[in-house]
C-alpha cells in the first residue's frame, strides 16, 4: 500500500470516527455538562452552603488533627504531621450536595416527564389498537352477514 493511500485511509477512518453519533453526542454532553456545572455551583454556593453555614461553618478546611509531634505553623513552615480531615469532609459534603441538587432538580423531574410521555404514547397506541380491533370486528360481522345472505340465496329453488 502506498504512503498516500495509507494516509488517506487513516484520515477517512478518523473522519468516520468523529462523525459517529456517540462521539458527537459525547462532545455535546461535555459542553452542556460544563455549562450546567456553573448552574449547579451557583445553587450550591448561593443557597445550600449558606443553609449549611447557618448550622456550622462555611469553611471546613480549617479543621485538622495532629498525627505526630507538635503541629505548629501552616504551609511549608508547618511542623508535625497534620491530617486535614476538614477539607476531605468539605469535598465530600460538596459532592453529596451537588449530587442531590442534580438529582432532585434535574434527574427526578426529567424521569417523571419521560414516564408521563411514555404513558401517553402507550395510551395512544392502545386506543389505536382498540379502533383497529373494532373495525376488524365490524368487517367480520359484514362478512358473516354476506355469507349468511349468500347461503340463504343458494338454498332457494
Amino acid at each position: 500500500m502506498s504512503e498516500s493511500k495509507k494516509e488517506s485511509s487513516v484520515w477517512q477512518d478518523f473522519k468516520a470516527f468523529l462523525m459517529r453519533g456517540n462521539v458527537v453526542d459525547l462532545a455535546v454532553a461535555v459542553v452542556i455538562g460544563a455549562a450546567f456545572t456553573n448552574i449547579v455551583n451557583s445553587v450550591v454556593k448561593g443557597i445550600i452552603n449558606p443553609l449549611v453555614g447557618a448550622f456550622g461553618t462555611k469553611n471546613l478546611d480549617s479543621y485538622s488533627s495532629c498525627l505526630k509531634g507538635p503541629c505548629t505553623g501552616t504551609g511549608d513552615a508547618a511542623t508535625g504531621v497534620r491530617i486535614l480531615w476538614g477539607s476531605v469532609l468539605g469535598a465530600t459534603l460538596s459532592f453529596v450536595i451537588t449530587a442531590a441538587v442534580v438529582y432532585f432538580l434535574m434527574v427526578l423531574p426529567m424521569s417523571k416527564y419521560l414516564a408521563r410521555q411514555e404513558a401517553r404514547r402507550k395510551a395512544r397506541e392502545s386506543t389505536h389498537e382498540a379502533i383497529e380491533v373494532t373495525e376488524l370486528e365490524v368487517l367480520k360481522e359484514i362478512r358473516d352477514a354476506l355469507v349468511a345472505q349468500r347461503g340463504s340465496g343458494h338454498n332457494e329453488p
